[in-house]
């Protein structure tokens, strides 16, 4: 199973889309898109719109917009650690989401901390 997904401004790394690319993933970036300092609220609705799971780093703001609206393709989030050593590497980032794939979890609707299926 492959994602199509939409890369937040804070997570567009080119080393990451292309090892998302390589994982059989459908990668837009909000650049790409035309998003970039584009409020959150906006980037949210354009991943609704155009059936995207959105990847982010920016889990806060995120989480309130779910909660406001939880109707949405996915929200994968990736919280950062204040000790860099822990936080997710890229790697790290794809084997989380191959493991959400393994699994059959569905992402519609769901706020997902990314960090949870790092195994």
């Amino acid at each position: 199973m492959s994602l199509k997904l939409l890369i937040d401004e804070d997570s567009q790394a080119k080393r990451l889309v292309n090892l998302l690319q390589s994982a059989g993933h459908d990668v837009l970036t909000v650049n790409e898109a035309g998003l970039m300092s584009k409020p959150d609220s906006v980037v949210l609705d354009y991943a609704r719109h155009e059936e995207r799971v959105l990847l982010t780093r920016n889990c806060d703001d995120f989480q309130t917009l779910h909660k406001v609206n939880p109707n949405h393709p996915g929200i994968l989030a990736v919280y950062q650690h204040f000790d860099p050593s822990k936080s997710m590497s890229y790697l790290s980032i794809v084997k989380s989401i191959a493991n959400i794939e393994a699994s059959d979890y569905s992402l519609v609707n769901q706020f997902i901390p990314l960090n949870q299926w790092n195994y």
